[in-house]
């Protein structure tokens, strides 16, 4: 190539490259090493699914250092005590409303990382028993980068248009905190906005790099209790009672079949049990054990056959164990603990990974295939999906030691796992130019 031809090409770039693309990195840079130390902070002092008073307390100040509007304890649960929900705006002219959702909640979860800021808080669960909490799906590195992207923004005013919309819910991990902050009137009291956007960190990414899914990309979540009723007494008489341990037991190996037999195999669904209680004592046999499940399907006919195996089943094994018609199962289906699938709209995902492979290269922006977990923020789409959403994966696995494991075909520890640990620099840094430049791109007309 001539010279002068070089020259051109380079002076092309010059003025067709965004000014915010020159100026993000280093303000990103600069912002790094506090957001690093905020992420620590809450870290190490995570809060529960409906008890996040300081986490949110800590966000609105920071929100409002950095120029917005904030207003607090937005959301209502159906038994009416107020969530610690908060919406954050800075409006900048006439353009897009565009949503950004952070959540903010922690999980049950004694961590065993062995990090200088790891967990030490412990709470009691419902049943009394003392549990630990641990921020064990990286909902703190969401929040820390809210946080990041929320001073970029308001720094680049001079690069976007429109009005920001910044939202950290409350309770995802209960997936009742999107449907909580619709009831409390969300889009009446701040706007309806035109698109919405989140990221959620991951372990089977790299740190330094980001994905993306289109269409369903997070399967529907439906949580049901199921309590089988026997007849209790003498573990040595066992002739006289109705063992409901033993139903417990049929119940669980007939729950595979729903999947394996009841389903169609090419769409794919999940039935587990979670939790189960039952009993007191070696010698007692009880009247009653519970079991907590949770389903997840990507259609609303496989969600059905689920929730009607589940009860089928349930009944059947029931029967089979001669349990009296007034000691029948119960199933109830939480209703306040669904989600829709999540539909990442795919118009606005093609621009989301367009805006992602300016800012990021396109060796760091991969597609994603559909998983079986499940996300409440696509409750903040509206039914239907009236609202464009897409959520995007965030890489928070140490590069060298993600490298490692996939060269001996293993995955580091994942979400929900007490051994989940985001590599908190690099993670926050591609988070905060990730949502930021996506931000940008999607706030110019």
């Amino acid at each position: 190539m001539k010279s002068q031809d070089t020259f051109a090409v380079l002076l092309a770039c010059l003025f067709t490259a965004p000014a915010w693309a020159q100026d993000l990195p280093a303000f990103v840079g600069g912002e790094v090493p506090n957001l690093v130390d905020t992420y620590k902070g809450l870290h190490a002092h995570p809060e529960l699914s409906h008890h996040e008073e300081h986490t949110s307390a800590l966000l609105a100040s920071e929100l409002r250092k950095a120029g917005y509007t904030v207003t607090e304890r937005i959301g209502k649960y159906p038994d009416g005590t107020q969530a610690y929900g908060l919406v954050a705006i800075l409006e900048n002219g006439p353009g897009p409303r565009l949503l950004i959702r952070a959540d903010m909640d922690a999980l049950p979860v004694i961590e065993e990382t062995g990090v200088s800021y790891a967990s030490q808080v412990k709470t009691k669960n419902a049943s009394g028993q003392e549990v630990g909490v641990m921020h064990a799906c990286g909902h703190d590195i969401h929040v820390s980068t809210m946080i990041g992207t929320a001073r970029a923004l308001a720094a680049l005013k001079k690069q976007w248009h429109g009005t920001v919309m910044l939202v950290g819910q409350p309770s995802e991990e209960t997936s009742d905190g999107a449907k909580a902050m619709l009831a409390d009137r969300l889009y009446e009291r701040f706007g309806t906005p035109d698109l919405a956007i989140a990221l959620h960190d991951t372990n089977f990414r790299a740190a330094g790099t980001v994905s993306i899914a289109s269409g369903a990309m997070m399967a529907s979540l439906s949580s049901i209790d199921v309590t089988l009723r026997g007849v209790g007494g003498h573990g040595a008489r066992p002739q006289e009672v109705k063992d409901p341990i033993v139903m417990a037991g049929e119940f669980i190996v007939q729950l595979q079949t729903i999947v394996s037999r009841q389903e169609n195999p090419r769409d794919p669904t999940v039935v587990t049990v979670g939790d189960i209680h039952g009993g007191t004592k070696r010698n007692i046999i009880p009247d009653e054990v519970k079991l907590e499940l949770t389903a997840r399907a990507f259609s609303e006919p496989a969600r059905q056959i689920i929730l009607d195996g589940i009860r089928r089943t349930a009944q059947g094994v029931a029967l089979s164990a001669g349990v009296p018609a007034d000691r029948a199962p119960i199933v109830d289906v939480n209703e306040n603990e669904a989600t829709p699938v999540m539909y990442n709209d795919p118009a606005l995902a093609k621009r989301v990974q367009a805006a992602l492979t300016k800012s990021l290269g396109k060796q760091n922006v991969f597609d994603e295939d559909p998983i079986m977990a499940s996300e409440d923020f696509g409750v903040f789409g509206l039914e239907g999906h009236k609202i464009p959403a897409v959520l995007m994966w965030l890489g928070a696995m140490e590069p060298a030691r993600f490298a490692a494991a996939q060269a001996a075909g293993k995955q580091l520890p994942g979400l929900h796992t007490n051994h989940f640990q985001p590599d908190p620099e690099p993670t926050l840094r591609t988070g905060v130019t990730a949502m930021t430049s996506v931000a940008i791109s999607l706030l110019q007309h």
